[in-house]
């Protein structure tokens, strides 16, 4: 089964930029979908953005999108978040998450995904 593993994250001033990064070990990478939750003090993890396994297909929760980025890259196994022009609201753990289900998945739903990363902290101060 694969392994996942974030990085990236850290402390950075409302309007700033963070790469996250998830490295996945074992199993095939190209074969999954993936995707990126988060989960602040108190509330319900939720879902961030997906991308399909040949990056055709990506899709955003409406609170992040313009400001968020996820790709892949099968070669290296590592998928990205790019996060651009971040706000206090985005103060989270962040989790990489991977899904090998087949057919119509919904990927927007964290019960879509087989394996979850440990998660990075973000914090985006005013």
């Amino acid at each position: 089964q694969v392994q996942l593993v974030e990085s990236g994250g850290g402390l950075v001033q409302a309007g700033g930029s963070l790469r996250l990064s998830c490295a996945a070990s074992r199993g095939t990478f190209s074969s999954y979908f993936l995707g990126w939750f988060r989960q602040a003090p108190g509330k319900e993890r939720e879902f961030v953005a997906t991308i399909s396994r040949s990056s055709l297909s990506t899709y955003y929760a409406d609170s992040v999108k313009g400001r968020f980025t996820i790709s892949r890259d099968n070669a290296e196994n590592t998928v990205y978040l790019q996060m651009n022009s971040l706000k206090p609201e985005d103060t989270a753990v962040y989790y990489c998450a991977a899904g090998q289900y087949s057919g119509n998945v919904n990927r927007a739903q964290a019960s879509s995904y087989n394996y979850w990363g440990q998660g990075t902290q973000v914090t985006v101060s005013s």
